[in-house]
């Protein structure tokens, strides 16, 4: 046989191995869910077949469970350590509408000492379309589509109720407990339930690449370490998009920390499924106001937040960025660079440390500090300012704030220039906790050590409210600065106060404290 015979030869025997019979036999460590009885036609109930797939090649000692174009209606998937599921195109890992008492895995019990420091949905993992415990070098991948259809959102708005006494609601698309080695890529994530991805306890997590379309959460990264997310879209308008916690779920506190967020898409303003199939249809003008999409990190924060950088990102039509530690936790040695921000409805940034602490009784209240933003470009937002606001005598501290531009709507009636905001030490933590406040770029209350440079604050409409308004506030250094001609500052009880090269002020020294409007 000649050369050019054999070589036909081979890849006809190669493309062979690849038709549907015998798909992928020359490899054994691929197994085709249809060859274990998954009929892919979105009715059947494959659960059962793709679980025995998933449970052949965990025997062999790992492999990848690949699923064909198809719809594949399933409910609850669990997942084995060293099993890779590879979503082709076109295939689709559909979450069925538990019927005939069939349904999702119940969610497994929790300790009552803990289980009220954190949301329901926090506490449990197994009542989800796809859930793995203490598992090892797992990955979903492939260019398929996750759909969570038949998955509750868990607020009582799903039309249907969870069956508390065996199988029934799912809420949440993929959920992952104290895992380690776990790639997530390539695939598309439409109505996700609760949650999209819930990850607690999950160390040297990827997850790339994805297009998540969803009715609640996009992703929530709790108590994780070594995290890398990017090249993400997120579409999330009813909660948050990218959303680090770290709750007490595990029983104990731990730290999220060493995670990267970067090169993602974070918009809360259109249509759920109209990202994915790229008709990109805006949510009705009334629900502005309603709008979330953002990157938190919160709300839940009892083991606190550590080395955490957020670059090159564009967020529009959302809350925002967050940084939240209500529950005792400490959050510090945060980056946020390279941000590119439109429409949002609220603040652009919020930083806040409060006292909620939810969760086990002593703990001291948190701390926040070591925030270090530059580079970002925010306009379209609303009337409310940026917010950095600590407690009494626990100030948060070391923020600096560089090369950025804040455009606001503006237009502020006169009487919120005079407003006194109120404490709201207890309140959950949002940029509304406060009410209308009386700055129109920056509220920074209780706080040591905040110096910005070459920053500006825009007001499309004039606005009678001074851009920066600070109270209780000790060390605060601005330099270049540029704001709406008029009232730059409003300083309350502040001390060691310099500004430098600000636009149409003179350079000033005040050493404090000093109450005086500038």
């Amino acid at each position: 046989m000649q050369r050019r015979d054999l070589l036909l030869s081979g890849g006809a025997a190669a493309l062979a191995a690849m038709l549907p019979g015998g798909a992928f036999a020359a490899d054994a460590r691929w197994l085709d869910v249809r060859r274990f009885g998954a009929r892919g036609d979105g009715k059947t109930i494959d659960t059962a077949a793709i679980n025995r797939a998933i449970a052949a090649a965990a025997a062999r000692g790992g492999g990848t469970v690949h699923f064909p174009a198809g719809s594949y209606a399933n409910y609850t998937i669990r997942l084995m350590s060293a099993v890779t599921l590879h979503l082709d195109p076109g295939a689709t890992l559909l979450a069925a509408t538990p019927r005939d008492r069939a349904g999702y895995d119940i969610a497994e019990p929790i300790d009552p000492a803990y289980e009220h420091f954190q949301d329901f949905g926090h506490s449990h993992w197994r009542n989800s379309l796809i859930w793995g415990e203490g598992l090892h070098d797992i990955a979903i991948v492939g260019g398929g589509l996750i759909w969570g259809k038949g998955l509750g959102r868990g607020d009582g708005k799903d039309g249907w109720l969870k069956d508390p006494s065996g199988p029934g609601t799912g809420n949440k698309a993929i959920a992952l407990k104290n895992c380690h080695g776990v790639l997530l890529r390539d695939f598309r994530l439409l109505e996700g339930g609760w949650f999209g991805i819930l990850a607690t306890g999950v160390d040297n997590l990827t997850i790339d690449n994805l297009i998540i379309d969803t009715n609640r959460d996009g992703m929530d990264i709790d108590c994780c370490r070594n995290v890398r997310v990017s090249n993400c879209t997120v579409n999330s308008p009813y909660d948050d998009g990218i959303c680090p916690k770290s709750s007490f779920a595990l029983g104990y506190a731990r730290t999220t920390e060493n995670l990267t967020i970067t090169n993602c898409y974070i918009t809360g303003n259109y249509q759920v499924g109209s990202v994915i199939d790229g008709s990109w249809k805006k949510m009705p003008t009334d629900f502005a106001p309603k709008i979330h999409g953002r990157i938190k990190c919160g709300t839940e924060s009892n083991g606190g937040f550590r080395n955490i950088t957020i670059s090159n990102c564009v967020i529009e039509d959302s809350r925002g960025i967050a940084l939240e530690t209500v529950d005792g936790a400490v959050i510090e040695d945060v980056t946020i660079s390279n941000i590119a921000m439109r429409g949002t409805i609220d603040g652009p940034l919020f930083l806040r440390l409060g006292r909620r602490m939810r969760g086990p009784a002593g703990r001291p209240i948190g701390t926040l500090k070591r925030v270090l933003i530059q580079n970002v470009s925010s306009s379209g937002a609303s009337l409310l300012p940026s917010v950095i606001a600590g407690l009494p005598g626990h100030p948060i501290e070391d923020v600096q704030i560089s090369d950025c531009h804040f455009q606001h709507i503006g237009g502020a009636p006169a009487a919120m220039a005079t407003l006194t905001a109120p404490e709201n030490e207890l309140g959950y933590p949002e940029a509304t906790m406060f009410g209308d406040l009386p700055a129109s770029g920056f509220f920074v209350r209780h706080a040591r050590g905040v110096r910005m440079s070459n920053v500006e604050v825009e007001t499309i409409a004039p606005d009678p409210r001074t851009a920066f308004r600070l109270e209780d506030v000790d060390g605060a250094d601005f330099l270049g600065i540029r704001a709406p001609r008029g009232r730059v500052f409003a300083l309350d009880r502040v001390t060691d106060f310099t500004t430098t090269a600000t636009h149409g002020l003179r350079d000033q020294a005040l050493a404090g404290p000093t109450t005086v409007t500038l």
